[in-house]
């Protein structure tokens, strides 16, 4: 038999895999801009039945330059109720072909609770990094979870990120038609529109986005989240670990969550006389829960607790009182129990906390919420009045929620089921901050200044927990470094918590010494009186916004600057008072010199809270604008003496 040629053992040996996801196969107009282009991003989820959901999810993302590089990982999350089937991930090089397969040893497995801290918690992440030393390369992850929790349907908002540009990604929900999917269109294209089939017993929907130039983070813009195409998904009917319930209505959710938790609001006959007799000259309904909130400070820690349903089902109230902790429905539902003691009814309310997170969308009931609060209705003489408590924190003050979960609605948790409501509104005027400056000028250019700030409100939030969590010592590195002064020494710091009617406050004490604040330049001093409450302009918008305008919070600054003058010294030039009024705020400043010679310097800025057009934006740029020029503008000083 004659022997084959070498050609024909080279056409019979297997040829490796075809490229794919090459960068030249990217239109020119998604790699514009881009940190990471998402070749691909399908997920189908498949509703088996009331309680048991599977989501699959293959996704691939070409990183294009080392700012896209957190693209190059993926971490996956399970607990007892997600069972994670498996997680593959390859990497291929900028020409599509495959370099690397990730293999099981380089996938990484730890417990969310691992690093310690106040966590109870069987929720685990697995996560690779397919990272490459050189871009561009893609990467590549498939994975699927089978949830027993149909409480919560993924989410689907392909779009994720700043730098982020999309060639494809389709979304596809097949469910049985005796259980209708609920979904929220948001931010989706002109002309886009879910495609719905029927077949048999199971309905089908599906979601497709192409070709999505990457979005910049704009300037005072909406979070990312309300700004790209998204599709929320929620269940009608759910089950979790046999515990039936409905997302339809608010009220029928809360029902759901009232329900898992009755009658776990016994305290142990001990705890309950302690409360009787703590309340039982109290005058009033406000001041017997004053007395309470002060025991649960006084007694109780914090721990979060996620384990399987107890995600949503508390602790009972005897096992709180027996060991002093628990998460935030535990302590709420305890509270609530020491407030029944004393003969004061509440609610427990659910509510998605956090200082960015965002309002939930009131027209799509679904679990949107992270965080359970307490809700006291009260009387006020003949006016109602509602007393809302947070029952996590050791420090927070009595009936104050701030940024953390005001200026937002919350699900009141009621035997007739759920009740949306509005948590305490916290603006301009709750919102305060007061400034007194002293400065002490001397003929050689130096100066010591001693500022009082009062924080009230929102505005105190951050010091407070300066305040309270950090030590002097760490307190002061933080104030130095958020200084900006040219040279200073920070000859005194000192934080003062302190109560501002209803509101909690916080006083702050500084003393300034500043070499070489303001040299004479001849006979003439130049001095810009407003040291510590700059507001800097904002940088032009470079092509058309695309955004809307979004101030989230409203506040007014007051501040009141003295220059003292060394002797031989007067004011030759006080700068034109300045007054501003727009739809997005008001500020005010003027100058004056007293009868001792002393230089006055009054600023007033009052910042309104809303979302506005993004043709708005122009104008609130040219109100910034004008704001940092008075910011800084100075007083020129006369030396009459040589």
């Amino acid at each position: 038999m004659a022997a084959l040629p070498l050609s024909s053992f080279l056409l019979l040996r297997p040829a490796g895999p075809a490229p794919k996801y090459a960068v030249t196969d990217i239109p020119a107009s998604l790699r514009e801009g881009a940190h990471a282009v998402l070749r691909a991003d399908d997920e189908v989820v498949t509703v088996k039945s009331a309680g048991r959901l599977v989501h699959t999810v293959h996704r691939a993302i070409t990183v294009l330059e080392p700012a896209g590089d957190d693209f190059g990982r993926h971490a996956v999350s399970y607990d007892a109720l997600n069972t994670l089937s498996y997680l593959r991930g390859a990497v291929y090089d900028g020409s599509g072909r495959l370099l690397h397969q990730l293999r099981p040893a380089e996938i990484h497995d730890r417990g969310m609770g691992d690093a310690g801290g106040s966590f109870m918690t069987d929720v685990r992440v697995r996560y690779a990094d397919l990272r490459q030393p050189q871009t561009p390369y893609t990467v590549e992850f498939d994975y699927e979870i089978v949830s027993d929790n149909t409480l919560f349907y993924p989410d689907w908002q392909p779009q994720e990120a700043e730098g982020l540009a999309v060639q494809a990604a389709t979304l596809r929900v097949t469910t049985p038609a005796a259980l209708p999917l609920r979904y929220q269109e948001r931010q989706l294209p002109p002309g886009s529109v879910v495609a719905r089939t029927t077949l048999g017993s199971q309905e089908t929907y599906q979601w497709q986005l192409t070709d999505l130039p990457a979005v910049d983070e704009e300037e005072a813009a909406p979070p990312l989240a309300d700004i790209t195409p998204a599709v929320a998904l929620a269940p009608g009917a759910f089950e979790v670990q046999g515990h039936k319930g409905s997302c339809a209505t608010w009220q029928s959710f809360g029902q759901w969550n009232y329900d898992l938790n009755a009658g776990r609001d016994q305290l142990p006959p001990a705890t309950a006389a302690k409360v009787a007799a703590l309340v039982k000259d109290a005058p009033d309904a406000r001041t017997k829960a004053r007395r309470v909130y002060d025991l649960l400070q006084g007694s109780t820690r914090y721990i979060s607790v996620q384990l399987g349903l107890g995600g949503w089902q508390t602790f009972p109230a005897s096992a709180v009182a027996g060991s002093g902790y628990g998460d935030c429905k535990a302590l709420s539902n305890y509270t609530k129990a020491l407030l029944a003691a004393a003969g004061v009814p509440a609610y427990v309310a659910l509510v998605g906390a956090g200082g960015d997170q965002a309002d939930l969308r009131a027209d799509f009931p679904s679990s949107q919420f992270n965080h359970a609060i307490l809700c006291v209705p009260l009387a006020t003489g003949s006016r109602p009045d509602t007393l809302w408590l947070e029952c996590t924190s050791q420090t927070q003050a009595f009936g104050y929620l701030g940024s953390f979960t005001g200026n937002r609605h919350a699900l009141l948790l009621t035997p007739q089921g759920g009740q949306l409501v509005a948590t305490p509104s916290y603006g301009s005027t709750e919102n305060r901050r007061e400034r007194r400056i002293d400065l002490f000028l001397d003929a050689a250019g130096g100066a010591t200044a001693t500022a009082r700030t009062l924080r009230t409100g929102q505005e105190q939030d951050l010091y407070a927990q300066l305040l309270h969590d950090l030590s002097p010592t760490e307190q002061k590195k933080y104030v130095v470094d958020r200084l900006q002064l040219p040279t200073f020494t920070l000859t005194k710091l000192n934080l003062a918590a302190t109560a501002a009617g209803p509101l909690p406050g916080v006083v702050e004490t500084l003393g300034l010494a500043l070499p070489g604040f303001a040299v004479p330049s001849g006979k003439r001093v130049f001095i810009t009186p407003n040291l510590l409450s700059r507001l800097p302009a904002l940088p032009a918008q470079v092509g058309e916004r695309q955004a809307a305008l979004w101030l989230p919070r409203a506040s007014l600054h007051a501040d009141t600057v003295r220059l003292h003058l060394p002797a031989g010294f007067r004011a030759e030039t006080l700068p034109s008072a300045v007054q501003l009024s727009t739809a997005y705020g008001t500020y005010a400043s003027h100058y004056a010199t007293l009868p001792d010679g002393t230089v006055q310097y009054i600023r007033r800025l009052e910042l309104k809270r809303g979302r506005m057009p993004r043709t708005a934006y122009a104008a609130y740029l040219d109100f910034r604008r004008k704001i940092s020029i008075a910011d800084k503008a100075q007083v020129v000083l006369l030396k009459t003496e040589s």
